[in-house]
């Protein structure tokens, strides 16, 4: 999940570089036709064809991105994260529960035309629809302690998140 920096290259090097990989991941999932991916309409019984989850953080940004293929990806601004997790079940399964949280409550998300990170203590929940990007923005205390009506998509979201930490934990313990 994390990566170890290469040997000659500062912690500044690598955050910059990783930074500048997270815009352009985060930028391209963002803008992307989702039938340029394999993800058509015409292929699909819901609206939602994707889903960010952003977390603001002291040093930086986690995006959580999510996909009906089954794409799963967390995308940390100082570098590292994990690109193509979705092939594990478990992570398979948390992610369509995210993606069914989100379409559930896409109701309560307005349009967005922003592609601005969370501040600090703050969260993102971003829908990708056919019929465009759809966000809500809240505290993460509010969220993680269900003071929001969008808590349930929040702790889907971090059911991800948990069960990308499990599987690398796995991954390190096997090497």
């Amino acid at each position: 999940m994390f990566r170890g920096r290469k040997q000659g290259r500062s912690k500044h090097d690598d955050e910059k570089a990783g930074g500048e990989i997270f815009q352009g991941l985060r930028e391209k999932i963002l803008t992307v036709d989702p039938a340029e991916v394999g993800l058509d309409r015409f292929s699909q019984d819901h609206k939602v064809w994707g889903a960010l989850l952003e977390t603001g953080y002291p040093r930086g940004t986690a995006t959580l991105v999510a996909l009906t293929d089954g794409t799963t990806s967390l995308y940390l601004s100082t570098g590292g994260g994990v690109i193509g997790a979705g092939t594990n079940v478990r992570v398979a399964a948390a992610t369509r529960a995210f993606l069914t949280a989100v379409e559930n409550d896409l109701g309560l998300l307005t349009p967005d035309q922003g592609s601005e990170v969370p501040a600090e203590g703050r969260v993102f929940i971003r829908a990708l629809t056919y019929q465009g990007r759809y966000s809500a923005e809240a505290a993460e205390a509010d969220l993680g302690y269900g003071r929001h009506p969008l808590s349930a998509v929040f702790h889907a979201g971090h059911g991800v998140i948990t069960e990308l930490r499990i599987m690398d934990e796995a991954r390190q313990a096997g090497s």
